[in-house]
Parts: C-alpha cells; sequence; structure tokens
C-alpha cells in the first residue's frame, strides 16, 4: 500500500509540473531548516527578566488609572465586566449588546478612542500584557540548557507556502510598537559573533508587478522610484513633490491591500476614510495599474475554472470557495486567488535564496550560519571578521535568487543584538 501511494503522489506531483518545487526546494529546504532548529538563536534570559519586572510596573500603574477613571476596581480582563464599566458606569457609546454582554473588540475599543482617554490605556494594558505572557514568560520556558531558543520550523503549515515557526514562534515578536521592538534587543549573537540580517525590499509588489506583467508598476521598479508615492501621485492626480506624507501612507495602504483583494469597505476603515473615497482610491489605482487590474480578473477567471490558483513555481492552493453558492466563502474565494499566488510566490523566492545563501556559506568555507528566517527576512550568525563579507553573500544571493521583469532589493545591517541589526 506505502509504495502505491508514493507512485500515485510521484504521478501527481509531475502531472502537475511540481517536480522542480519538491526536489529543487523543498526536499533540500528541509535538511536547512532541521540545522536552524538545531542551531537555535541566542538570548539573554537575564534581559528578558528584568524586561518582563519593567512590564509588570507598567502594566500596575495602567491598572490604577483605568479603576480611577472607572471609579472602582474590576477583571480589566473580563469581556462581560469591561463593558459594564465602559458602556454602563461610564455611559460610553457601545455596539450592540448580546447575551453575554457588550463587545469589547480592539476594533470596537479603536473605533471609540475619541470618547475617553480610558480606552487608550486599555488598549495599551492590552499591549503590556500580552508582551509579558507571551514574549516574557513564554520564552524564559523555553530557553534551553545552551542558553538558546530552537523554534521548530513548518514547511507545510500555511496554503500559501510560507515557513512558519512554532514553540515559540520567532515570526511573531511584536515590531509595530516601540515597546514590543524592545524584545529584539534579548536576541544576541553568541561571544565573538555578530548578526547579519537581510531584508527584501517590498517583495511582494515585484513579484505583482511581474507577474501582472503591468508596464507602469514594472517602469517605477526599474527606475528605483517610490512605488507608494507614485501611486499617491496618481491616485490623488497630483504631482508628487506636492504629496503630503499622510498621502503617500494611505497610498501604501492602497497598494499592499490591493495585493490581499481588499474591499473598498475594509480599506476605508483601515485608513480612517469614506467608503466612496476608498473606492475612488482603488478605481484610480486600477486605472493606472492596468496590467494589475486585467490580472487580477484574469487569475479569478482561471480559478473559477479550474478550481486551484497557483504560484510561478506551480505551488498550487486548491480553492473550492471560489463557486461557492455562500456569497462571503465565494468573496474570500476570489481574494485568495488574488493573493496567493503573489505571496506564494514571495515565500518560494526566499526559500530558494535561503538555499544559494546557505551554499555559498559552505562553497566559501565560513563558519557563519543561517538561523532564522522571518518571512521576508534572513539572520545570521557570523563570527565578527566574516560579517561584511556575509552580509554581501545576503544582498548578492537574495537579490539573484529569481530573475522577475524588475529588480530583487535585499538591504542588509549588520549587529550584536536582533534589535540592532533591524535599525
Amino acid at each position: 500500500i506505502f509504495n502505491s501511494i508514493i507512485d500515485k503522489l510521484k504521478e501527481n506531483i509531475e502531472k502537475n509540473g511540481q517536480q522542480k518545487l519538491l526536489y529543487d526546494i523543498e526536499i533540500p529546504l528541509s535538511k536547512l531548516l532541521a540545522e536552524m532548529e538545531d542551531l537555535g538563536f541566542g538570548v539573554d534570559a537575564e534581559g528578558i527578566e528584568k524586561y518582563g519586572e519593567m512590564l509588570d510596573k507598567k502594566i500596575y500603574e495602567m491598572q490604577k488609572q483605568i479603576y480611577n477613571y472607572v471609579g472602582y476596581e474590576f477583571n480589566i480582563n473580563s469581556p462581560k465586566q469591561l463593558g459594564s464599566a465602559l458602556f454602563e458606569s461610564l455611559g460610553l457609546p457601545a455596539g450592540k449588546k448580546t447575551k453575554s454582554g457588550y463587545s469589547t473588540s480592539a476594533e470596537v475599543l479603536e473605533g471609540i478612542r475619541y470618547a475617553h482617554p480610558v480606552v487608550d490605556d486599555i488598549l495599551e494594558y492590552r499591549t503590556l500584557t500580552k508582551l509579558k505572557s507571551t514574549y516574557c514568560d513564554g520564552m524564559i520556558k523555553v530557553i534551553e540548557k545552551d542558553g538558546r531558543i530552537h523554534s521548530k520550523f513548518n514547511q507545510v503549515e500555511t496554503r500559501t507556502g510560507r515557513i512558519s515557526s512554532t514553540e515559540p514562534n520567532l515570526q511573531n515578536i511584536p515590531v509595530r510598537t516601540d515597546i514590543g521592538r524592545e524584545l529584539r534587543r534579548f536576541f544576541i549573537a553568541k561571544e565573538g559573533h555578530v548578526l547579519v540580517d537581510a531584508d527584501y525590499s517590498q517583495i511582494e509588489l515585484r513579484v505583482l508587478a511581474h507577474v501582472a506583467n503591468d508596464e507602469n508598476m514594472i517602469e517605477a521598479f526599474k527606475n528605483n522610484e517610490d512605488i507608494h508615492a507614485i501611486t499617491a501621485s496618481q491616485v490623488f492626480h497630483i504631482p508628487s513633490e506636492m504629496l503630503t506624507p499622510l498621502m503617500r501612507s494611505r497610498a501604501k495602504a492602497v497598494n499592499f491591500g490591493i495585493v490581499y483583494g481588499i474591499s473598498a469597505f475594509s480599506l476605508s476603515k483601515d485608513i480612517g476614510v469614506t467608503v466612496k473615497e476608498a473606492k475612488e482610491y482603488i478605481n484610480n489605482y486600477l486605472d493606472h495599474y492596468s496590467g494589475v487590474n486585467r490580472y487580477m480578473k484574469e487569475v479569478i477567471e482561471d480559478a473559477e475554472e479550474k478550481g486551484y490558483v497557483e504560484t510561478m513555481f506551480k505551488r498550487r492552493r486548491y480553492l473550492p470557495e471560489i463557486t461557492s453558492s455562500n456569497f462571503n466563502l465565494r468573496s474570500f474565494g476570489k481574494r485568495v486567488a488574488m493573493n496567493m499566488p503573489i505571496q506564494g510566490a514571495a515565500a518560494d523566492i526566499i526559500k530558494i535564496a535561503m538555499l544559494k545563501v546557505e551554499n555559498r556559506l559552505i562553497a566559501e568555507n565560513l563558519k557563519s550560519k543561517l538561523i532564522l528566517q522571518v518571512h521576508d527576512e534572513l539572520i545570521v550568525e557570523a563570527p565578527e571578521d566574516e560579517s561584511k563579507k556575509v552580509a554581501a553573500i545576503l544582498k548578492e544571493e537574495m537579490e539573484k535568487a529569481v530573475n522577475l521583469k524588475v529588480p530583487l532589493i535585499a538591504e542588509t545591517s549588520i549587529g550584536k543584538t536582533w534589535y540592532d541589526a533591524k535599525v
């Protein structure tokens, strides 16, 4: 039975043209990921403990402030008690009341920030408690005797082909807030070594330009222009020198939102404009990037006909949802059809880059080792005297991992800690 299953799988892989994906990318990568798990990432346990103590103090102060605003003590972590405190005791504008009480989700609280300063404090309190429990307490538990964290990498967990990380998830270290970013200070290189960090610049938009064969986007990337500023200029119909930072920020949201099949409603909520304005932004974008517009329509039609989408490297995702009679499921299927070939190809490209980097490190007889991948970012632990050479190898191998119609750009930096290597 076992042999017949293998034969059937081989037959399907050949029929789908996936031999290269399996034999040139995934199988060699499994060996590299096993080595990365074994190597682990050095951490400063004492630093994490002190950081945790600092968070505890901040949490206590925030708690007192919240109690002062509300006028009594209650369990801030209880949605029922928090809902009662905000919407009954303080009389803040509430959403619908359900059987279990008022909703106190992040989305609801974000919507009433203007109503009372306590709302900001509650959101901050949640950020701090999450940092303390998930990251400080969670990471201390998984530091092994060698003083390193050995995360597990999974090749087959995500539907897009992205590598995921568990126990702990090192791909989820917070980066959006200053206090969250501080955690990266406690991921350190061992004695006599540094961390060399390399990041792809806007890889998903570059893949989109390539697969959509969009002339305007290709031209912008070839000329090394600011893609968000160009988009802003087109969306708002004004010269780039007259753009404000807010306009660029909104155009950036449109650029990345398009890759994820964003609706006008979702975009309006993300950037704080009316649905009508958001719809106009999207339409102006699609008028300018007509190749992207054409690609989005074609990829949905293709998925409806075939029942799946695939990346340029033949990685597939089957999409039964796209022909569902349920509108929400069908809409989900369409969004995935637009996004998966882009995000999946970006994931495939970084996997290829990882293998090329590893092969170069071995070929040049270097002691440096790849220790972490976080989506578009690679981290190598290198002896200090090899660091500059390693940075050059990372840049070179990542940028020439594949040939696209636009250049791939990788930016490198070096530091003793992950935080220093990212600044």
